[in-house]
């Protein structure tokens, strides 16, 4: 199989010829930018400095994907929020939260003309040409995210609990932008397409997950026309069995839940993928513990193996190769040989 035929069949929770690894958010390291000279915060509003840098997950890396989008804040910046866009050593931030309620939210009719919404598909087109046998992941933020950039993360989820009514509306109104934004880079080349979406059961109740995403998230299922990995940190256990139901092909987890309990809580209707973790053991760890989480989760049956979440600026690059490595070495237990009796 090509890299692009084994992800797609994994989403599909189909065999493939051997594991399929990837990324379905940033790679992005500080080494990776001197590898490839392209460099933050450059990589972030330049399509061919964004290709490159991305690029390095397929020739450096060795990972199945490529995934140009780095940083949570393009469609803030094209929906009005002030954005510092960082540094080499800094990823970048919205400063300036514009809104107070759901009448101040304004999608413009030209948002797919903003520059750093182009910069998005130029890369994406970029990386189709260059890399048709490899998987190419774009990424848009759902509606639950957006409302953060907008509102502020504190802010929203006391209107969460302060002003129900009010946080429908507001999401309501964000919907057009991610299936808008997605259909867009399909056309421009991705093969999937991430929904981040940070409702985290570190802040979110899984009744507000329920109450409140969910039946969005089903919406995009069916009205974006193409896999959608979706994507939500932290420890998501409470709300895998709705996330599995939502028709996403897949779900990027992260390793706040083991990988057996999200197989358990996912059963065969999603595929899994993650959930090697970042601050314990792909930035700090040694590569014989990168190896031992990504034959955990293989054990488990996460059908595509990939870091849990965006990397740290400062991951070592063996590490992040480790995964790959890893995952190739990998073989299922062989099943032990059942009683005569039992034959």
């Amino acid at each position: 199989m090509t890299p692009r035929e084994r992800i797609l069949t994994a989403l599909k929770r189909r065999p493939t010829d051997i594991t399929p690894v990837g990324n379905a958010v940033s790679i992005a390291t500080v080494d990776l930018m001197a590898a490839t000279d392209c460099f933050f915060p450059d990589a972030h509003m330049d399509a061919e400095a964004m290709a490159g840098l991305a690029a390095a997950g397929y020739d450096i890396l060795g990972y199945d994907t490529i995934a140009p989008v780095f940083s949570v804040q393009h469609e803030a910046d094209a929906l009005g929020c002030e954005v510092d866009w960082g540094r080499v050593d800094m990823m970048p931030d919205v400063t300036v939260h514009p809104c107070r309620s759901a009448a101040n939210i304004r999608l413009p009719a030209d948002i797919l003309r903003h520059p750093a919404i182009v910069v998005v598909l130029e890369a994406l087109a970029l990386l189709r040409a260059c890399f048709p046998e490899v998987a190419i992941v774009g990424k848009v933020f759902g509606p639950w995210t957006l409302a953060y950039h907008l509102f502020g993360v504190e802010e929203f989820l006391m209107m969460t609990l302060d002003a129900p009514d009010e946080v429908e509306r507001i999401l309501r109104a964000l919907m057009p932008l991610p299936e808008l934004f997605a259909h867009e880079q399909f056309a421009a080349g991705a093969d999937v397409v991430t929904l981040a979406d940070h409702a985290t059961g570190d802040l979110v109740a899984p009744e507000m997950y329920r109450d409140f995403l969910w039946p969005l998230h089903k919406e995009l299922a069916r009205a974006i026309s193409g896999p959608v990995i979706l994507h939500i940190c932290g420890d998501t256990m409470d709300r895998i069995p709705w996330i599995s139901r939502t028709g996403l092909a897949c779900f990027h987890f992260e390793s706040k839940v083991p990988a057996s309990k999200a197989r358990w809580a996912a059963g065969d209707r999603i595929a899994l993928m993650g959930n090697i973790n970042n601050p314990r053991t792909l930035l700090r760890g040694t590569p014989d513990d990168v190896a031992a989480e990504v034959h955990a989760a293989l054990a488990a049956g996460v059908e595509i193996v990939a870091p849990e979440c965006a990397v740290p600026l400062t991951t070592p690059t063996i590490n992040l190769q480790t995964v790959a490595d890893a995952a190739r070495a990998w073989a299922p237990p062989s099943p032990k040989p059942r009683p005569r009796w039992q034959r």
